[in-house]
């Protein structure tokens, strides 16, 4: 299991990346509505998540990277299971994979870009219930 502290639990868990228990997102990223609304502040440890305006347009080569590994996943996976596919098919069966999860990569790409400006406190983590 992950421990607390580490930047990869905040990753996964869309956590506050300063105490790990506040929610970084107002809602579940698939909550097309709010799609992925970062949240002012951590509503636990106060921590205001975005340092300048339009802080989070970086997370979109985050985004990239992210959106490449999971397509690249995706190939591999295919090929695991031995799926004989043609070259059309599998490139609609990426693209359809890619769109069903750009709400989890969206997220995953913010929560990652602010774990790189932001890291865990361990004193306010224990100063919060």
């Amino acid at each position: 299991m992950l421990p607390k502290g580490s930047k990869l639990y905040s990753i996964i868990f869309l956590s506050c990346p300063r105490c790990h228990k506040g929610k970084f997102f107002e809602a579940n990223p698939y909550k097309l509505s709010n799609f992925n609304k970062v949240k002012e502040r951590c509503p636990k440890c106060d921590l205001k998540y975005s340092i300048e305006p339009s802080f989070y347009t970086g997370s979109m080569y985050v985004s990239y990277a992210v959106g490449i590994a999971v397509a690249v996943a995706t190939y591999v996976l295919i090929l695991l299971f031995g799926l004989d596919l043609s070259l059309p098919t599998l490139f609609i069966t990426i693209v359809v994979v890619l769109i069903l999860t750009m709400p989890w990569i969206a997220a995953v790409s913010k929560s990652i870009w602010a774990n790189m400006f932001f890291k865990y406190d361990n004193e306010i983590a224990q100063k919060i219930n």
